[in-house]
């Protein structure tokens, strides 16, 4: 459990300053349509996660919950990506750390300097994202409780 936190911490050190010198400026939109892309894949990405997750039943079937949690991994592995592209953009806690590197293309510092309301893209998009699946999961479940609610009322042809 502690590799799912480590894990993208060290990848996000060896791979942040690629991701976020390099990728992010060549970007349509540059940094921030960077970020509000990264921004709109977290709620897909935890869809992707929750979505296996809530079909899992152990009393039911051993074997077909272990199907739905090896459905989980992509969703795991695309949250663990993302995370990763997010944490390389994190700047150092103190503000004593922020030394010449920190400043240097493609670092953390660098990035907040060059796009200085990148979090808030990111941010502001992942709610935007997240309100909208919701939105659209709402209206599908009620229009699913609809269809079996009407189906009911009308007579089969065997009855008649």
């Amino acid at each position: 459990m502690a590799a799912l936190l480590v894990l993208p911490a060290i990848a996000a050190q060896t791979w942040g300053k690629k991701v976020w010198g390099e990728l992010a400026p060549a970007w349509p939109g540059g940094g921030y349509g960077f970020a509000a892309t990264v921004g709109a894949m977290v709620p897909f990405a935890l869809a992707a996660l929750i979505a296996p997750l809530t079909r899992m039943d152990w009393r039911r079937s051993k074997a077909r919950t272990l199907g739905w949690a090896a459905a989980a991994l992509p969703g795991l592995v695309w949250g663990e990506a993302i995370s990763v592209v997010i944490a390389g953009v994190m700047r150092p806690k103190h503000r004593r750390d922020w030394d010449s590197a920190c400043y240097a293309e493609g670092d953390t510092c660098w990035v907040h300097v060059r796009y200085p309301f990148v979090w808030a893209v990111g941010l502001v998009t992942t709610l935007i994202v997240s309100a909208l699946l919701i939105v659209l999961i709402v209206k599908y479940v009620a229009r699913d409780g609809e269809t079996d609610a009407g189906a009911a009322d009308v007579p089969s042809p065997a009855a008649t």
